[in-house]
């Protein structure tokens, strides 16, 4: 049985191996390994003994190339590319349509880092080539509206299949991604498949909510205002307990094992790799919203912030679990749970809410005040029905007047050089952004947001034939930029938003 790539390196410890110099530059024109996940891609052809054997053997030898022994040693990921030519004729929705067969996976025998799951699933695209948490609720909405309803079931197993085996949803169906998951997207999943098959979904899916809700909330009891947080929790000074994005690892990530090792070089801070870990699982990885300087990567601090988007979406779990037991007729866990949604909703509005400014902020738990980072993630409260009318009104007039740009709403105010920055947007913020500013009835607002990004789309495709992970929504122009690696094509979650969007708010002009 072939282990993965993941446990192979921890055997080996080869610093050659994780950061494969000279590798990259040698192959990179053959895109043989572009970045650093490739490798934990590979699924090694031998057992880790027999590699690092293989290596001790060889490495003094004097015609040693480390190039040739990973290509002795390892199979490589394949690259599959997609070729779809250009029709200025053909709508961008056709073109949509068609690419749903090239991203889906069928089920297949664990191999090397990749998880093994039970049905079909869509793949974001290019190099992302397994499936990723909270991508998948975005590329759903395009499933829903491409009437792919069993497709949509197969997503909701496939997740509870990794609730049931490993405790929790990982960041996505790797070996290199349990420690941390990613914004718990799994109940608007299981709520969105039972507008379609109805209430009794809720039901069915009750136990891996539970698990869900367990996972984030893990370690709650233990806290206290000497010791705030621990895992995902935190006790506020008021004793009330909010969340964080956090990683059970404090190492480099194995999939971006180089770059986290140049940073860690230039950090202080003994959690620098937590704290990097944990800005994965919020999806946002990377973004000035998690540094203490803003224009210092190295000052990273992820795990000591209270996200209020994290903790919208964590409402929105507390009331699916009380609507689920109260459906089964269980009242007194049906009221504990809308109990601890009542007050989750109050500790959002007294931590996250600045009257002052009219918006949304995090929370910074260590300093105790809020961050200053105008963000996207204001959109979350509106999204999810928590503001007032009157907090709604002041967090529209800041969307439409600081972040939405020529082709959309850009992911922050500040440009940094990290790609959850400006000027990028992205697929799945533009629908939060869109959605929560129709729940209060901003609907000519909602609708040209959705139609600068509907014709960014539709131009960019025009130009390239294909739907990008992100774009430049501030220079149309250009293509977006930043990160750890080049701009992917493909791209699920783009595809989904931009089919529902067109749906509800009609085709590019």
């Amino acid at each position: 049985m072939k282990l993965n790539s993941r446990e192979v390196i921890k055997t080996i410890h080869l610093p050659e191996i994780f950061e494969l110099n000279p590798l990259f530059s040698d192959v990179q024109s053959q895109k043989v390994f572009p970045d650093s996940k490739t490798f934990v891609d590979c699924v090694p052809k031998s057992s880790p003994d027999k590699i690092l054997s293989d290596y001790l053997e060889q490495k003094g030898q004097t015609n040693f190339d480390l190039k040739q022994f990973v290509f002795d040693h390892f199979d490589l990921p394949g690259f599959p590319v997609v070729q779809f030519s250009i029709d200025a004729i053909k709508p961008v929705t056709d073109h949509i349509e068609s690419l749903w067969p090239a991203l889906i996976r069928n089920p297949q025998p664990k191999k090397g880092s990749l998880l093994s799951l039970p049905y079909p699933y869509i793949v974001p695209g290019g190099r992302f080539r397994e499936i990723f948490y909270w991508d998948s609720y975005f590329t759903m909405l395009g499933l829903q509206a491409s009437g792919k309803t069993e497709l949509i079931q197969n997503m909701v197993d496939n997740f509870s299949h990794l609730i049931n085996t490993i405790g929790y949803i990982p960041n996505g169906s790797r070996t290199y991604f349990i420690g941390r998951s990613q914004p718990p997207f799994y109940s608007l999943m299981v709520s969105m498949l039972s507008e379609v098959k109805g209430q009794d979904v809720l039901v069915k899916y009750l136990p891996q909510l539970q698990q869900e809700y367990h996972f984030w909330m893990k370690g709650k009891d233990e806290l206290s205002l000497s010791e705030p947080a621990g895992g995902h929790s935190v006790r506020m000074p008021d004793g009330v307990i909010l969340n964080r994005y956090w990683d059970e690892n404090n190492t480099p990530r194995a999939e971006a094992y180089s770059e986290d090792s140049k940073l860690g070089k230039r950090s202080v801070d003994p959690n620098v790799y937590r704290h990097l870990r944990a800005a994965a699982e919020s999806g946002w990885d990377f973004s000035s919203r998690w540094f203490k300087c803003t224009d210092d990567f190295a000052t990273i601090q992820t795990e000591n912030i209270i996200p209020v988007d994290l903790n919208c979406i964590l409402l929105h779990l507390e009331d699916t679990l009380a609507a689920a037991y109260t459906l089964t007729g269980n009242t007194s866990s049906a009221e504990q749970y809308f109990s601890l949604a009542a007050v989750r909703r109050k500790a959002i509005q007294q931590y996250c809410w600045n009257e002052e400014k009219g918006f949304y902020f995090d929370y910074d738990f260590q300093e105790q005040r809020q961050k200053q980072n105008v963000t996207l993630a204001a959109a979350f409260p509106l999204f999810f029905r928590l503001a007032t009318k009157e907090q709604a009104e002041r967090v529209a007039e800041k969307l439409m007047n600081e972040l939405l740009k020529d082709g959309g709403f850009v992911t922050t105010a500040i440009t940094s050089g990290q790609q959850w920055d400006a000027p990028n947007g992205w697929a799945p913020l533009q629908w939060i952004a869109i959605t929560g500013l129709e729940n209060y009835g901003f609907k000519k607002e909602a609708r040209e947001a959705a139609h600068r990004w509907i014709n960014l789309n539709n131009d960019v495709f025009k130009r390239t034939g294909k739907l990008m992970e992100k774009y430049n929504v501030e220079d149309t122009r250009l293509e977006a930029g930043g990160g750890e690696y080049p701009n992917q094509d493909g791209f699920g979650w783009t595809n989904g938003v931009l089919l529902v969007l067109i749906k509800k708010y009609g085709a590019p002009v």
